[in-house]
């Protein structure tokens, strides 16, 4: 399986934010997601870090 698990970076620690990500599209400061489940949630921010192997989608606000 290639989803991933998307988290926010707020104050030096990672919060769970949308679990089992299979589309992720960033437009400007929004990115729209949309997991497995058919679960949707968009956040205002940016990509922080993205880790393939550990399955892992670091958000931050701007």
């Amino acid at each position: 399986m290639c989803e991933a698990n998307t988290y926010i970076y707020k104050n030096g620690e990672e919060e769970l934010y949308l679990e089992g990500v299979d589309i992720l599209i960033p437009e400007g400061d929004t990115i729209y997601m949309k997991n497995l489940f058919g679960e949707q949630k968009t956040f205002k921010g940016k990509i922080k870090e993205l880790s393939l192997i550990r399955h892992k989608i670091l958000l931050e606000e701007k």
